[in-house]
């Protein structure tokens, strides 16, 4: 097991630490969380089934999944970013193997993108070489960027 150095300020003392708990970390005046809005951390993230009714798994700073159509979903934002210059990360995963070559899902230009929202699209390239839109049993996307 790799160890970390923690200093204590109050002897000035080294000790080894392999391991950190706490039930709360606070801002630097100890009143509240600390609050991450320019950290390289995901600030959003959601997992969600896109099949049937569609439904939120697990989520952090996402509000609502709307179900826009066939393979389409918009993702809204509890806490919008500074800017339109997030990035996003996403997978998709299919129920039937048989007749699947590719999975993606992604956004045209002409799709939503705002600092509260984001549009995507869920396309699948048959055996024969056409792309059709699909829902998905599970879908995650993960969201990089500064909030507001």
């Amino acid at each position: 097991m790799s160890q970390s150095r923690l200093a204590l300020a109050k002897h000035g003392r080294w000790f080894n630490m392999s391991e950190i708990r706490a039930t709360t970390i606070s801002d630097a005046a100890g009143t509240g969380p600390i609050a991450l809005t320019g950290q390289s951390a995901a600030k959003a993230w959601i997992n969600f089934n896109g099949q049937g009714t569609v439904a939120i798994r697990e989520s952090v700073n996402v509000s609502s999944l709307t179900d826009n159509a066939l393979g389409k979903y918009t993702t809204n934002f509890n806490s919008a970013f500074s800017s339109t210059n997030y990035a996003m990360a996403s997978y998709c995963r299919r129920d039937n193997d048989s007749d699947v070559s590719t999975m993606l899902l992604c956004s045209n230009l002409t799709d939503t993108k705002t600092t509260s929202a984001f549009k995507v699209k869920i396309n699948y390239l048959d055996n024969g070489g056409a792309i059709n839109l699909t829902d998905t049993p599970e879908a995650g996307e993960h969201f990089m960027g500064d909030l507001a």
